[in-house]
């Protein structure tokens, strides 16, 4: 789905705004692992024991990521579902804990905070989530969705509560004269922008938007991304934007990170990798996105099956489904490493002596 443009003039202050300090990032990630494993039960470890040679299942949602993101910025996670955007959304939110690596906010490690300093980052990272029904408490009033973690974290008295819930509902294009009601009584677009309300409410500084306008019409979605743009220049906020619409991405980013298996595959300026993507996987999402013009085109899905997170295949994750692979796609796996100024890919192609076939102008469709 085509996402339409958003007020020209909004999406131009917020890009431009004082524009993101990239000499200090607000927040870097190390290595980060996420691993989930379901342990053998009774009857499977009595089964062991004649022999059946069953073992723990490890879903490696997260392998290996590294990124940061400068303050003022917006880097946009996309891939398929299943990729592990969401959990590394998670991750960083401080809702997960990492399996291996750090999380670091202001180049401090967040997993050794304790005390003030801890509570403190942690309502400075915000989550905002796909669902709002299913995120919001449907037994309690809006004011106090909003107003309950000001309250709770000394930020505003219990007496203040009405003012300072109207005040953040009038950011977030709400009427506070319904603060009183419960989140069934709000359309769609109006449940999301409660969502935003809440995570505003505590003073954060960096957003991570997981699916934040996947359930909402086009036209609504277009005006929560101009909101998200308006919230950012006001209040200088970061944003980590976890989406399968790369319409939505391309609108609202600064850089993208393309996900696969667990693995950041690419990483790029928005400009660059919708312009002139490196990586296979990354040209076969482009070639998919709907466009609005006279060219006729057959869209075809990407070839093969997602490999099962429980048993990736080995070398480059995206082997069984890559035109381009070769033997050592198949036994080595790629490192995320620079491939022109600001990009980095994960793909043996560019070491190749014909050099990268997609980075030619003549270079056919992934999924044709």
């Amino acid at each position: 789905m085509t996402t339409p443009s958003a007020n020209p003039a909004t999406k131009s202050a917020a890009k431009a705004g004082s524009g993101p300090d990239m000499s200090r990032p607000i927040l870097e990630l190390d290595h980060i692992h996420k691993r989930f494993t379901r342990s053998l039960d009774m009857a499977e470890k009595v089964a062991n024991l004649f022999g059946a040679g069953l073992q723990d299942q490890v879903v490696r949602a997260v392998d290996d990521v590294s990124l940061t993101v400068a303050r003022g910025e917006v880097v946009g996670l996309v891939g398929e579902s299943g990729c592990g955007k969401s959990t590394l959304g998670r991750v960083i939110a401080g809702i997960l804990e990492a399996s291996e690596g750090t999380v670091k906010y202001h180049g401090k490690e967040v997993s050794k905070m304790t005390g003030a300093e801890r509570r403190a980052t942690d309502l400075t990272i915000q989550m905002i989530f796909q669902d709002p029904m299913a995120s919001l408490n449907p037994r309690m009033r809006v004011v106090d969705i909003i107003g309950e973690a000001p309250v709770v974290h000394g930020i505003i008295r219990r007496s203040e509560i009405d003012g300072y819930v109207s005040e953040v509902m009038r950011k977030v294009g709400l009427d506070p004269t319904t603060r009183m009601r419960y989140p069934h009584q709000f359309s769609g677009g109006q449940r999301a922008r409660i969502g935003i309300a809440r995570a505003l409410a505590v003073n954060p500084k960096i957003l991570v938007c997981d699916e934040s306008t996947a359930a909402l019409d086009v036209s609504i979605q277009a005006q929560v991304l101009n909101l998200f743009m308006d919230l950012r220049r006001e209040l200088d906020l970061t944003y980590v934007f976890v989406s399968h619409d790369l319409g939505v991405v391309e609108h609202i980013s600064d850089r993208v990170a393309v996900m696969y298996l667990g693995r950041i595959v690419e990483l790029a300026k928005t400009e660059a990798i919708f312009e002139g993507p490196n990586h296979p996987y990354t040209r076969a999402l482009l070639d998919e996105v709907p466009r609005l013009d006279a060219t006729k085109k057959q869209f075809t899905a990407l070839k093969g099956e997602i490999p099962s997170p429980l048993a990736p295949p080995p070398g480059c994750h995206f082997h069984p489904r890559c035109p381009f692979a070769f033997d050592r796609c198949r036994q080595e796996r790629p490192a995320l490493k620079e491939v022109g100024q600001g990009r980095l890919s994960a793909c043996h192609l560019n070491d190749t002596a014909e050099g990268n076939p997609l980075m030619k102008a003549n270079a056919p469709s992934v999924t044709s």
